[in-house]
């Protein structure tokens, strides 16, 4: 009942109350970044979504418009060039997502679950399918997110998604909420260009 009814519903007043809660925050980070570079404020992104989906996944823009287009950030040659000032502060901070809560808000993602994959992924996607990570809609936030993020190989996102769906409860999406606003204060697992640094850092020593 959870899985099909109360979750989404959840979704649904929670990113509702976010929306016009965070609507003055989110209008003074839209004009910083309008003011900090050329572009426009919001940066749309092919994702896949549920049942592998594809949909547009809204971001405060972080990076210059210049910037190779549909290629994820582990994958550029030196990602710090392509990040704007007042991007490194929004992803830093997670804050860039925000825009994300009208995904949620009309039922393409939901709060919590896998993070959306980009529709180019198709390591990430084919080893979600391995777990059954792509049979549920797509989260702001995760299980992996809390357990490594950007530290982690894919192999292991994959796991930890498929470790979340089996577990997937009121309790457990709790859980991996309040982890998340930890994991944010703290900055762990946030490493630009950083896919699998767990485990080069872990080869290292």
């Amino acid at each position: 009942m959870y899985k099909k009814v109360f979750k989404r519903l959840i979704d649904l007043i929670l990113s509702g109350l976010a929306l016009l809660i965070l609507l003055l925050p989110m209008l003074i980070i839209a004009i910083l970044v309008k003011c900090d570079s050329k572009g426009p404020v919001l940066f749309w992104q092919k994702r896949v979504g549920i049942h592998k989906q594809t949909f547009m996944m809204p971001k405060f823009r972080s990076m210059y418009t210049e910037t190779p287009a549909n290629m994820p950030t582990h994958m550029l040659s030196d990602p710090d060039q392509w990040i704007t000032k007042c991007g490194r502060i929004l992803r830093k901070t997670s804050l860039d997502e925000l825009p994300q809560i009208w995904s949620i808000f009309t039922g393409k993602m939901s709060i919590i679950g896998p993070r959306p994959a980009l529709w180019n992924q198709e390591d990430l996607i084919a080893e979600r399918d391995k777990y059954n990570a792509n049979s549920v809609r797509p989260g702001l936030t995760g299980w992996a997110q809390i357990n490594g993020r950007d530290e982690l190989e894919i192999p292991i996102k994959a796991k930890l998604d498929g470790e979340y769906v089996e577990k997937m409860s009121f309790l457990f999406d709790c859980k991996c909420f309040f982890g998340t606003i930890v994991s944010v204060l703290k900055h762990d697992g946030v490493v630009e260009g950083g896919t699998g640094q767990m485990e080069k850092e872990n080869t290292e020593e």
